[in-house]
């Protein structure tokens, strides 16, 4: 099970604890030990959060609270602090689960496969592809925290690479993707939407589509 992490915890040791446990499965885990240095961070790359509760300066709830508008990942707590009281207040902030202190790594391991595979099976609203996310029902693309000004064709040929991110497709398969057998215009069209695409995806400061020379276009992998 693989997926990108990030780990909050004043305890340098825990933080070690984790990164090693979930490495091991496939995960990409990165870890802070200050929780004020979250607000340089890009937070919408994460699959899952892992926030400590009891962290001087800032406590998990409060960070919580702070980074809820901004991710849509699981968010899971780390605490000693398990009264009822203090769990309902972690879960109606917006966490999804806590995992207890001191807590065993096979339990860890487990919890955090369980959220990202129950998180993948719902992916038919939003899809993260690199730092671009899109909300395939409202059919809007963002990059980081800016909304791209893709018009519906944009859109659509966006989508369809970043779903296959990685696979090349000539400009007759976009076409037909997007457009249908019965499309009034001609696969030529899809350079003209190609060169649009780009301008503003470099205008946002990210350059997604790759030209595969003699073959057709693929987003980068």
């Amino acid at each position: 099970m693989t997926g990108n992490i990030l780990a909050v915890d004043d305890e340098e040791g825990i933080l070690r604890i984790i990164k090693r446990a979930l490495e091991k499965d496939g995960c990409q885990v990165d870890t802070v030990s200050d929780p004020l240095l979250l607000k340089n961070r890009f937070l919408g790359k994460y699959d899952l959060i892992l926030l400590d509760v009891m962290m001087p300066g800032v406590d998990g709830f409060s960070l919580c609270r702070r980074i809820r508008g901004e991710v849509d990942c699981p968010i899971l707590f780390l605490t000693a602090r398990t009264g009822e009281e203090d769990i309902m207040t972690g879960l109606g902030l917006g966490g999804d689960d806590y995992i207890r202190k001191p807590f065993g790594i096979g339990e860890l391991r487990s919890r955090v496969q369980a959220h990202i595979r129950r998180e993948r099976r719902r992916k038919t609203h939003a899809v993260l592809a690199g730092e671009m996310r899109f909300y395939l029902g409202e059919k809007r693309a963002v990059y980081r925290e800016t909304e791209l000004p893709f018009t519906k064709s944009e859109y659509e040929i966006c989508e369809y690479l970043a779903l296959h991110r990685g696979q090349v497709f000539s400009r007759e398969q976009i076409y037909e993707h997007v457009f249908g057998y019965d499309g009034e215009s001609d696969s030529s069209a899809i350079t003209e939407h190609i060169k649009n695409i780009r301008a503003k995806c470099r205008a946002a400061g990210c350059e997604p589509v790759e030209t595969v020379w003699g073959t057709g276009y693929r987003w980068k992998s």
